[in-house]
């Protein structure tokens, strides 16, 4: 084998069969691929929430756990359920196979096993997982970029970690699907990346902005959405980042969108971002009770600027688990 034929990634291989793990032991080793053989489905589990896994291969009969109750457990957590499952089985009926498909596994082969379409089958999903570590890596990179700007404001601090609680916690209680679950929680993060773009003579100017420089800082929201487009993982987040500036009666920015207009993901990360506005000190003035911050906000749900029934939702959530600023913030 040439040193371009040698494979990166870290397999798990579960078997009670010692002589089918060292098979599958000695053929993936020949490949370049740093193998971990364990005897039963239970070492597997312990195994995954120890080490960095790239690839799981798991025979379906097993002691302890089956590798049907090992799939589930792995794609069952947000931390492991990318990791790829192929499934070793000698039973051949559909309904096995379903109950393959319903654990999550991603590949399945019968033995005997044939060496030659195993290589592929492992090659292939640890392909693909090379491909979703990358977007990972992406998310991570654009993370860091948005705590930047954080970081330039002593002021805003934690600011971003709130947003992403708070408003996850608003999508739990409205019973929003997962996808917009993950996009709030990524949104509170990212959603002002865009200030990458704005001078920081504007950024942090002290005092009022002119109508200029107020033009310049209104362009965050279009310049945010551009930077996090090109990743596809990111299709829900585009619209919080681009819309959360919105007002209900259409004269917020960047698009002048009017009620039911604007997403309702959009609406939620706004109604915690002005909350944590006005709960943290600020240069001007200091932070404000809970109270006062959300009579505040009904006044501007008369001015018509944002969603009430959104607001009641928070106000809720804030009151019963008492949710509060974790301290020292330009909305």
């Amino acid at each position: 084998m040439s040193a371009r034929d040698v494979h990166e990634g870290i397999i798990l291989i579960a078997d009670d069969n010692e002589s089918n793990r060292e098979l599958l032991s000695t053929l993936l080793s020949q490949e370049g691929y740093q193998v971990i053989p364990v005897p039963d489905g239970q070492q597997a589990l312990e195994q995954v929430g120890f080490d960095s896994i790239d690839m799981a291969i798991l025979d379906v009969v097993m002691p302890r756990k089956t590798g049907f109750d090992v799939c589930l457990a792995i794609k069952s957590k947000p931390d492991t359920r990318l990791i790829p499952v192929l499934l070793l089985t000698s039973l051949n009926s559909d309904d096995d196979r379903i109950r393959g498909i319903m654990c999550g596994a991603d590949d399945f082969l019968t033995k005997p096993v044939n060496k030659h379409e195993l290589l592929a089958r492992v090659h292939s999903l640890i392909r693909l997982k090379q491909f979703t570590d990358e977007l990972d890596n992406a998310e991570a990179v654009l993370s860091s970029l948005a705590l930047s700007i954080e970081a330039k404001d002593p002021y805003t601090e934690g600011h971003c970690d709130r947003l992403s609680k708070y408003s996850v916690s608003i999508a739990e209680k409205l019973g929003l699907h997962e996808d917009l679950r993950v996009a709030l929680r990524r949104g509170g993060l990212v959603h002002d990346i865009g200030k990458l773009a704005v001078p920081e003579h504007i950024l942090l100017k002290p005092g009022p902005l002119t109508p200029d420089e107020r033009k310049i800082m209104e362009q965050h929201t279009i310049a945010g959405e551009r930077i996090c487009a090109p990743l596809r993982s990111f299709r829900h987040v585009l619209p919080i980042i681009r819309h959360h500036h919105e007002k209900q009666n259409g004269s917020g920015y960047p698009d002048g969108l009017k009620g039911d207009q604007i997403p309702l993901t959009a609406k939620i990360l706004q109604i915690t971002d002005i909350y944590d506005a006005l709960t943290t000190d600020r240069p001007y003035r200091k932070a404000l009770p809970a109270e006062k911050a959300f009579a505040i906000m009904r006044e501007e749900v008369e001015r018509g600027w944002w969603d009430a029934s959104v607001l009641n939702e928070f106000e809720a959530l804030v009151s019963t688990f008492q949710l509060q600023p974790a301290g020292p913030g330009r909305r």
